[in-house]
């Protein structure tokens, strides 16, 4: 499911933006019966779903991505949120701010807690940073320029869960077995694709897309190469990438694991 070309060897926190072909670009059709839909469901029957600073209008936006989907829908009564295994936010040129978020299965991060915050402070918390908040100005000018960008990261995980919201779950602690196989047995690679399209009508907005899949560890690495490709990325990470990822604890028993599967 995921191209492990992505993961940047030696890692290091960066934008990353590519951009994508526009007519190409679609939304993933949420399955009624999968574990995703049951997760999002949940927190859309709490009202926790959707967030709004006062004032801003949300309508451009749930036309823009009813539209990317081929939907004629009333912006007025339209759930993305059980569409779509994607959550969505807006973010707008204008302001360089969050607006609105639609978010049911964040990864260990509170919506309520960023909306309306402009984008260098949306990534102070964020490892290794600098990068990211010099070139705050620049990333949204280009994500909210009319054209399509993606963008892919990546963790490791003990959770199988795909809502991490710190609020509504405490963090799943990491295996305590010492053996590596049988702790990487119960680990998850937990991805996203991030992805930025405009909502056009007149706006200077952009919809910003995160796709959380969830594959076991064992399973998406599968053989030598991404094996390698993981581990020397794993090894690389700085101290406070590690920290703020979560994986301090779990980063010996994975390099010894990937080390034998390499």
């Amino acid at each position: 499911m995921f191209d492990f070309n992505r993961i940047a060897v030696p890692f290091r926190m960066q934008p990353g933006l590519q951009r994508v072909d526009g007519p190409s670009l679609r939304l993933t059709p949420l399955d009624p019966a999968g574990h995703l839909h049951a997760e999002k469901l949940a927190v859309v029957q709490a009202g926790r779903s959707r967030l709004l600073v006062p004032g801003f209008d949300p309508l451009p936006a749930l036309r823009a991505i009813a539209s990317r989907a081929g939907i004629d829908a009333d912006p007025t009564s339209f759930q993305p949120e059980l569409h779509f295994e994607e959550d969505f936010a807006v973010l707008d040129g204008a302001t360089a701010t969050l607006p609105f978020l639609c978010v049911c299965v964040p990864s260990h991060w509170a919506p309520e807690e960023k909306l309306g915050l402009d984008f260098a402070t949306l990534h102070a918390p964020v490892a290794d940073n600098a990068a990211l908040v010099a070139a705050s100005r620049q990333l949204v000018a280009l994500a909210t320029n009319g054209d399509c960008w993606e963008r892919f990261v990546w963790t490791i995980s003990p959770s199988d869960r795909y809502d991490q919201h710190p609020g509504r779950h405490a963090r799943e602690p990491w295996p305590e077995t010492p053996d590596a196989a049988e702790f990487a047995r119960r680990c998850w690679l937990r991805t996203e694709r991030q992805v930025f399209f405009p909502v056009g009508q007149g706006t200077r907005q952009a919809v910003f897309t995160i796709r959380v899949t969830l594959e076991p560890l064992v399973q998406a690495v599968g053989n030598a190469q991404r094996a390698a490709r993981l581990h020397d990325s794993l090894a690389s990470m700085s101290e406070a990438v590690l920290h703020y990822k979560g994986l301090a604890p779990a980063r010996e028993r994975l390099l010894r694991w990937l080390a034998g599967a390499r």
